[in-house]
């Protein structure tokens, strides 16, 4: 016998349910009222109590009223596609319809396809990738990436020379990170100079500046660095004033040992995560990629033959090949699957394209739309390009896995600083205690020089370990 109930404002009088909830097994008491306490219990802000009510009757209609526990997932999840892909939408909208929902199937109705739905994966997967976002911020124009980083510094006078910046970073090439942060640091300096009035020029500047942000702003030693290799490449190649008279000494960097997780914290991090997330991070850890090489990867970069995955583009610009762990081959060709007919309904409505880089993307028109330069770990919401107005499907957002693997050592009670790098610095060190050389860990890391990979060679000598303290003696 189905159960029926509906409240039409007698909690709260800006809130009318107009649907009924319909489970199968009747309970004392309005299901209706029962959500609310639920929504009470979880902390959520009375004033968002009306939108969530909203999302599970838009749910209830879309399904045809069907009772909750006989809901399938495809219905579920074609509901969040409508919501994810709803121009109107904000983020946040869309993960608090993901949470309405999963308060409801979950947490009340009990519904056996909650446990079939990837919920962090569609809570978080929706977040679109803003237009300065390092995927996509190299096809902005040079008055582009100006505007956007001087918008609130108020110095239209040096425009031209941070112009001049951004091309002089584009035709070496360098990275676009290192392209943002080299103008943030000069629109700062700039900045500076106009409101401390400084009487000296050149190297003098410079020196005032660097010292304003070691003393006064008390920055570490590598931002400190940074700040001046930044400003040596605005004077040596956009003013064409090398500064040679500066005396301002290079910090030192402290040397810190990477945070590495025992066998044991990881498989207890992989075992709190689920889904997506777990996929992904569990791929961070048996290929030592780092968190944009892995949210980045292309369906072409998946090779199941050969059992590898390659990694396109990395940093430096260099591409290396990476073992495919046994675990998740499997989990990986069955997400693949399910991506490729989500490409084919969105090739199906006329919006099946993804991001190319601009030269790429105007030698081959066509090379969007093709089912091997798909991103792996796509986004669950289509985006808007703000300068062609193509809707296209790109990847997550990275900070969605920085998120889920927070979450997951929390949960898991993990005492260390854990994050997405923390699961690369234990590949490499959980390979060396494996007793793999040290060059073929420098190989599968992408390192340039082994100096850098050295750093992980801790493992092999661990006098804080193997040395018994004196108190341990008496």
């Amino acid at each position: 016998m189905i159960y029926e109930c509906s409240i039409h404002g007698m909690l709260y009088p800006n809130l009318e349910p107009t649907v009924p909830l319909r489970i199968a097994e009747p309970e004392r008491g309005s299901r209706w009222q029962q959500y609310i306490r639920l929504l009470s219990l979880r902390e959520v802000p009375e004033r968002a109590h009306r939108y969530y009510v909203k999302h599970v009757e838009d749910l209830i209609r879309e399904s045809g009223q069907t009772p909750l526990l006989n809901l399938r997932r495809g219905v579920v999840e074609a509901f969040f596609r409508r919501c994810a892909d709803n121009p109107r939408l904000e983020d946040w909208q869309v993960r608090q319809c993901v949470d309405a929902i999963q308060l409801l199937l979950e947490d009340l109705a009990h519904a056996p396809v909650a446990d079939e739905i990837d919920w962090d994966a569609w809570r978080y997967g929706s977040q679109r990738l803003d237009a300065d976002h390092v995927t996509l911020a190299r096809d902005q124009s040079v008055a582009e990436a100006v505007t956007r980083a001087a918008r609130k510094s108020g110095i239209p006078d040096q425009r031209q020379a941070l112009e001049r910046l951004v091309i002089e970073i584009r035709a070496r090439h360098y990275s676009i990170r290192t392209e943002k942060t080299y103008l943030n640091w000069a629109v700062r300096f700039f900045a500076f100079c106009k409101s401390a009035q400084a009487g000296t020029t050149g190297a003098g500047q410079v020196q005032l500046f660097l010292q304003h942000l070691a003393v006064e702003r008390q920055v570490s030693a590598s931002t400190q660095n940074q700040a001046l290799n930044a400003l040596v490449f605005l004077f040596n190649n956009v003013f064409q004033s090398p500064l040679e008279n500066l005396e301002f000494p290079r910090a030192r960097r402290p040397k810190r040992l990477p945070v590495v997780l025992t066998c044991t914290e990881v498989g207890d991090l992989l075992g709190a995560m689920s889904g997506l997330y777990e996929l992904m991070a569990g791929l961070m850890y048996g290929t030592g990629m780092r968190l944009m090489e892995c949210v980045r990867l292309r369906v072409m970069d998946a090779d199941f033959g050969n059992r590898q995955i390659i990694v396109r583009d990395g940093k430096g610009k260099k591409d290396r090949v990476v073992p495919l762990p046994n675990r998740y081959t499997e989990a990986l060709q069955a997400h693949i699957e399910q991506r490729q007919k989500l490409h084919r309904q969105d090739l199906a409505e006329g919006q099946g394209a993804t991001y190319l880089p601009t030269a790429l993307a105007r030698k081959f028109p066509k090379a969007s739309e093709e089912w091997i330069w798909q991103y792996v770990f796509a986004s669950s919401r289509l985006s808007k390009d703000p300068r062609s107005g193509v809707l296209r499907r790109h990847h997550i957002h990275e900070t969605s896995l920085q998120k889920a693997i927070g979450a997951a050592a929390r949960l898991a009670k993990i005492s260390k600083r854990v994050n997405s790098h923390a699961l690369r610095h234990s590949f490499a060190t959980h390979l060396l205690e494996s007793g793999y050389d040290i060059r073929t860990v420098q190989e599968l890391l992408g390192h340039a020089d082994v100096s850098t990979t050295m750093i992980y060679t801790h493992v092999l000598n661990r006098p804080g370990v193997t040395v018994v303290s004196p108190v341990d003696q008496l």
